[in-house]
């Protein structure tokens, strides 16, 4: 037994990315960087010879490699151990047959990670193991993670999502920031998500020194993000980075904050490069030197999820509002990209993978799109989409902008005698192409009287035009729009009596 005041006996570990813990103890509890890492050994159910030797193992794991590939060893082993009723002193072949058999489909890759675990455990030299473990294990087929179902099947939960769904969430952030629901930090980092498809992880370690402006001799600015990569054997966090192009819808404002960031923490940082692009508010766990007030990737997922889904984004391949986490969006990056006809090596670039092995089920699972859309079909997804954004009024009388005829909506390609659609509620110039760009803009005023079956008929025969001509992923970049004209016409339909504003 250790004497009492003996502090200098105890195992410090310094882990991969410099954190410092006390493997003695029961409770690991430390910063990894952008991750929280705790692991409570007194929850496994064995005894503490083999409690020791299960920590010195994992101690190895701890000083080589990532915390979130240590928690992952973790939790497989006790998921093991937990499978036994009695208290373990000693694996061996007949129970590891035993715990295999016992696991579901879903979750029969855990036997695979927890063969490489108890592997590395032998050859360590560790005490814990039966001398037929590793002959066993040698000889087993493994499983591995199932991977891509999810977008195999085009999941409508877990899956990407549609062209229409994407452009419905990006419509609805938009219109969140600007009602002030979401502060500009929430804005952005969702952006990230949506459009990047980064691990959260990623996103947790960048700085502010990240990213840069880049001015072309014609005057016009990108901007460039450096993105530290994730998962990378043996290689410390931050140092290998990925570069993305931002458009400047998203690397301006981006710019600008990480400008008002240097400045608000001046004061806590003397070098302004070390400033995380999506500071914590309050000091947390002592994190590793170099992520001071970053948040973790837990932190920044939660943040995501609590903004998409404040949203209620509706899908219209369901009706109800949008399943959202991070990986759907990842997913949606990468099968978006299999559609536009890009490769294996493209997509692995796009998704910060070493290798093709786990994106082939992007371009094995390219969605059809819709060859064919008429009115019928148009008719029966509007409600569903909830596209239309704005507010069906009976007559100019009840516009928001009624007393001024620059707010009146007109398109005479579609409708020669210019017959208006409806008004502009909004103050300002908007830039887009009305009519079209009107039916998804919460400002957007329609008429009941207006002729929107003559918009819709424009746009339908516009896509088939287009299917005729082209690609036909061109010919569906109205498809939402489509959607949002079929729901003025049927609420047109309606009466005033049915609840139309």
């Amino acid at each position: 037994m250790r004497k009492a005041g003996l502090e200098a006996q105890r195992r410090l570990v310094r882990t991969r990315d410099g954190s410092v813990f006390d493997a003695d103890d029961d409770l690991w509890a430390y910063r990894d960087n952008a991750i929280n890492v705790s692991l409570n050994f007194t929850d496994f159910n064995c005894d503490q010879r083999f409690r020791e030797s299960a920590k010195s193992v994992l101690i190895w794991y701890a000083e080589n490699k990532s915390g979130s590939h240590l928690k992952n060893l973790f939790e497989r082993l006790q998921h093991f151990l937990r499978a036994f009723p009695d208290p373990i002193s000693r694996i061996d072949s007949a129970m590891l047959l035993s715990y295999r058999s016992s696991l579901s489909k879903g979750r029969a890759w855990y036997f695979g990670t927890l063969s490489g675990l108890l592997l590395k455990w032998n050859a360590l030299g560790y005490q814990g193991l039966a001398s037929d473990v590793v002959p066993l294990l040698k000889t087993t087929r493994k499983i591995g993670n199932q991977k891509g179902e999810a977008v195999l099947t085009l999941d409508s939960k877990n899956g990407p999502l549609t062209d229409i769904e994407t452009l419905a969430v990006g419509a609805a952030l938009g219109a969140a920031r600007e009602d002030g629901l979401i502060d500009e930090s929430e804005y952005l980092l969702a952006q990230l998500f949506v459009l990047l498809g980064q691990r959260a992880i990623q996103y947790a370690a960048l700085k502010v020194c990240d990213l840069h402006s880049i001015t072309a001799p014609d005057g016009t600015t990108s901007y460039l993000l450096r993105i530290p990569r994730a998962k990378q054997q043996d290689v410390p966090s931050r140092h290998a980075f990925k570069d993305r192009l931002l458009s400047p819808r998203i690397g301006e404002p981006l710019y600008r904050h990480c400008a008002r960031l240097r400045s608000e923490l001046a004061h806590e940082f003397p070098n302004g490069n070390d400033i995380p692009m999506f500071p914590a508010r309050a000091h947390g766990k002592e994190a590793p030197h170099g992520f001071r007030l970053h948040r973790t990737s837990d932190s920044l997922a939660e943040t995501f999820i609590r903004v998409m889904r404040s949203l209620t984004v509706v899908s219209e391949r369901t009706g109800a509002p949008l399943h959202i986490t991070p990986t759907r969006f990842r997913r949606t990056v990468g099968t978006r990209a299999a559609i536009e006809g890009h490769g294996e090596l493209v997509i692995a670039e796009l998704l910060d993978h070493n290798d093709t092995q786990n994106v082939g089920v992007y371009t094995q699972a390219v969605p059809q799109i819709v060859e064919r859309i008429d009115r019928a079909v148009a008719m029966h997804l509007a409600p569903l989409a909830q596209a239309f954004a704005g507010v069906l009024i009976d007559d100019e009388s009840k516009a928001v902008r009624g007393d001024d005829p620059t707010s009146r909506i007109c398109g005479p390609h579609i409708h020669p005698e210019m017959k208006p659609m409806g008004n502009c509620g909004k103050h300002g110039f908007c830039g887009l192409m009305a009519p079209i760009a009107c039916y998804t803009c919460r400002s957007f005023q329609p008429w009941r009287d207006g002729p929107h079956e003559a918009v819709l008929k424009y746009l339908l025969d516009e896509r088939e035009r287009f299917v005729g001509q082209t690609d036909v992923r061109i010919a569906s970049v109205n498809d939402r729009t489509i959607l949002a004209v079929a729901e003025v016409v049927r609420l047109c339909t309606e009466s005033p009596s049915d609840g139309v504003q």
